[in-house]
């Protein structure tokens, strides 16, 4: 028999109600046992469980029980497979379960403003909708578990620098486009049980106590049902915190909270209903975690290092294969050069970091996938913990590739480079690193690349190496899965669900990040990733959607079920796939919207849809996206609400941002009217465009006098002046033909509803 929330809440006392509004310790919630309400636990975790057995911190110090290790949500959105994130998200469940874990602190859905944010890694995307849908899968998979999700860092968290102080400074528009965005998609797909608020402030107000954050958009615009618990230390003013929708303070503060709560019942200032709510919440979660409680859970901990490889394999992305040098045949010499070959680094540093049940390492892997058919070599060629070279490391990594057939080179970030609580300053990889690579390429033109890193890097190296992988942080099964990818035993379908530039000066936040003192202003707006890089035409390294395979694939027969909707219809986007190649592999198809002409400033295109699509070769499917007002819709901050403009806009079929293969179009009839109210200043121009108004703006224009004056053909000179003239205008040039009264009139007509003005 389910508990009666409301009768327990009743019998609580003040004392007791405040309490439950903040955390027993590091990691619990409180209990009170007389009403039978017990203390569950959550703890950090989005890609693997970190349960800590002993003395609890928040920074990953002390050793935590072991879990399955799967690869950070930088890898997992290249998977861009929305079932393969859920099938780790249930498998986070049931380690969480058989732990007796009630709530797992994660996914991250903050987007990536800069490449240089130190917690890249712990999150999806650049773009608000892929970051949208992994997250909303990955909260699925953990919850159809009976466990929580907390989905963090709620809201415009996208750096370390400063990160409890920062006042995040954007605009409406931006904020709900973008940073909002990728946050809206997961609560309303999803339900997580709750929504963990970030450290900093957002335009001024800490995000712990920003009632429109938490309340207004989270609640009342996206209709949140879980509960708002603070990222850990976030709490600026308990009772404000509380006042606007933070229900639970973690950790626990010691009581300081709790009696500020109870101080301002008692004295007014906070409505004992306010803290009854946040207490009713606070005890669902509880209650509904105690229900799903499975006392003898157990998890095959083989089954899910099986499906952490599986998902490595699917997190990496080829970025380039010159002449087909992979997959690389099990014979002859192989050169493996690099520490992170017997030293991975598999994770990011931080919170989230995870004590692995097993590890492979990629040296031993690679030696074992061989059958003994080819001979592994290995040089250590640098040092992880330095990055200064070492000239007998780097004199025995060029023999050693000298004297093989094709040398493998793992390299990438150390995690001294990348971590919560600090930013990167550059893109460059250590030193020494880029030395053994420039040695290695010097001795062996069959140059492999194999990358771990958290974030994008610089790579004025590309040139010297024949391929190049981006394994992320695969895990603790990515030694294996690399070794598959390498030599074919796995074909690579992971594609970049973030822009690598050139140069870190080329991307659009880089004159602004990370801010001055405690604020930074977002003022490339909603220009982030690839809608920068493809709206300004500047060249990336490589472009967001990027991933190659080992087979090839062709589209075809797109189709539209209709040419004209309103922007209350759908459409439906259907077209063919194949493998014209002679390997399995799975192909990811994006779909991209432009508006053909907007009378706002746009991105050239937005990502809308994808799918990814298993093909044996030579086999064709078909795909269906379908598009609703949300594939159309710009953030109108004057409404509050989404708006599609009436008008033409093209759909785009990509095998990446910039790889647009096919093209088709439907025309939008927008259903809402945008509130126009003339005024003396408006422009005649204006008038002209909408056809309801354009007799009018005719009438304005004779009014001046200026048409008759220039002839019968005025030039275009004449009519760019008036097409930017203010209505005013009309009194100015009439020479009294054309009175104030009369404009007043004018302005009457226009804003009475005589004269609908059309969007």
């Amino acid at each position: 028999m389910k508990p009666n929330i409301k009768e327990i809440i009743a019998k609580l006392t003040l004392e007791e109600k405040a309490g439950l509004c903040s955390g027993l310790d590091f990691w619990h919630t409180k209990g009170v046992e007389r009403l039978g309400i017990p203390s569950v636990m959550m703890t950090d975790g989005p890609h693997g469980l970190r349960k800590q057995s002993a003395s609890a911190d928040h920074l990953g110090l002390n050793d935590s029980v072991p879990a399955t290790c799967f690869p950070s949500a930088a890898g997992l959105a290249a998977s861009w497979n929305r079932d393969l994130i859920r099938s780790v998200g249930e498998a986070l469940g049931k380690e969480c379960q058989t732990e007796g874990v009630a709530m797992l602190l994660g996914p991250g859905a903050n987007i990536k403003r800069s490449p240089l944010c130190g917690r890249n890694f712990e999150y999806f995307s650049e773009d608000p909708y892929l970051s949208s849908e992994m997250a909303a899968h990955h909260i699925q998979g953990v919850q159809s578990q009976g466990v929580g999700t907390s989905l963090k860092h709620f809201a415009v968290n996208n750096q370390e620098h400063r990160r409890m102080s920062t006042d995040a400074v954007v605009d409406e528009r931006t904020m709900h486009e973008i940073y909002l965005r990728s946050f809206e998609g997961a609560v309303v797909q999803s339900q997580p049980w709750s929504v963990m608020c970030s450290y900093n402030r957002v335009n001024g107000e800490y995000a712990s106590e920003n009632h429109d954050l938490l309340t207004k958009i989270l609640r009342g615009k996206w209709g949140f049902e879980g509960f708002v618990v603070s990222d850990w230390g976030a709490v600026n003013e308990r009772v404000r915190g509380l006042a606007a929708g933070l229900e639970l303070e973690m950790p626990s503060s010691g009581g300081a909270g709790d009696a500020k709560i109870v101080t301002a019942v008692k004295d007014g200032s906070l409505s004992e209903a306010v803290l009854d709510q946040a207490v009713e919440r606070i005890l669902s979660f509880i209650f509904k975690a105690a229900e799903n409680r499975k006392e003898q859970a157990a998890f095959d901990a083989e089954a899910h290092h099986r499906l952490a490889r599986t998902a490595a394999q699917e997190s990496m992305v080829l970025l380039k294969n010159e002449g087909g040098i992979l997959p690389l045949r099990k014979a002859g010499t192989i050169a493996v050069i690099g520490e992170f070959a017997e030293k991975p680094r598999y994770q990011g540093g931080g919170s989230s970091h995870v004590n692995p049940t097993r590890l492979d390492l990629a040296l031993d892997e690679l030696t074992k996938a061989t059958g003994g058919g080819a001979k592994v070599v290995y040089a250590q060629g640098f040092e992880l913990d330095r990055d200064e070279c070492d000239a007998e490391l780097l004199r025995d990594a060029a023999l050693k590739a000298a004297d093989a057939d094709a040398a493998v080179l793992f390299i990438g970030l150390p995690d001294r480079y990348e971590s919560e609580g600090y930013d990167r300053t550059h893109l460059r990889l250590p030193a020494n690193q880029l030395a053994v690579l420039e040695a290695v390429a010097e001795a062996q033109p069959h140059l492999v690349v194999v990358l771990s890193n958290g974030s994008p890097v610089e790579m004025p190296w590309i040139g010297k190496a024949k391929a190049v992988l981006e394994g992320y942080l695969g895990g603790q099964a990515a030694g294996g899965a690399v070794a598959d990818i390498l030599f074919g035993d796995a074909n690579p379908s992971g594609k970049l669900a973030e822009t690598f530039p050139v140069r870190l000066e080329d991307n659009p936040s880089y004159l602004f990040f990370p801010g001055e003192g405690d604020r930074v202003e977002y003022r490339e707006g909603i220009f982030v990733g690839y809608r920068y890089y493809d709206t300004k035409r500047v060249e990336p390294l490589f472009p967001f959607g990027h991933g190659l395979s080992y087979t090839t694939f062709e589209y075809g027969d797109l189709k539209l079920d209709k040419s004209r909707m309103r922007d209350d219809e759908k459409v439906a986007v259907s077209l063919q796939v194949t493998n014209t190649g002679n390997r399995a592999g799975k192909e990811i198809v994006q779909l991209y919207v432009r508006d053909a002409r907007s009378s706002v400033i746009r991105p050239d295109k937005e990502l809308k849809g994808f799918c990814k699509v298993e093909l044996q070769p030579g086999e064709t499917k078909t795909i269906v996206f379908e598009l609703d007002k949300n594939a159309f819709a710009y953030y109108n901050a004057t409404l509050k609400d989404w708006h599609a403009e009436s008008g033409e806009y093209r759909i785009l079929i990509g095998k990446s941002s910039r790889d647009i293969v096919l093209e088709g179009s439907v025309e939008v009839v927008s259903t809402a009217a945008l509130p126009v109210v003339y005024t003396a200043n408006s422009l005649i121009g204006d008038l002209m465009e909408q056809a309801a108004t354009r007799d009018i703006g005719k009438e304005l224009m004779a009014a001046t006098g200026l048409l008759a004056a220039s002839g019968d053909e005025p030039d275009d000179m004449m009519l760019a002046m008036m097409k930017y003239m203010p209505l005013r205008g009309a009194v100015a040039f009439s020479q009294g033909k054309f009175t104030d009264a009369m404009l007043s009139g004018v302005l009457e007509r226009l804003n009475g509803g005589k004269a609908k003005v059309e969007n």
